[in-house]
């Protein structure tokens, strides 16, 4: 949960911290597809690699 009493650093440390646990629950099966979504190409695993990208800091 966020509030008005965390820094912006804490803010971003969170939002990493989220994509990060997203990959990982969004980690494509042998067949290629999420185990979430059921699809090739899942978009909230590639929002969370284009978010982890744009901030610099690795998967």
């Amino acid at each position: 949960m966020t509030g008005p009493d965390l820094s912006p650093a804490q803010v971003r440390n969170r939002l990493i911290l989220s994509a990060r646990w997203i990959l990982r629950d969004h980690q494509p099966d042998d067949d290629g597809r999420c185990p979430v979504c059921r699809v090739p190409d899942c978009r909230p695993a590639a929002t969370a690699r284009d978010f982890l990208a744009s901030t610099d800091t690795e998967p």
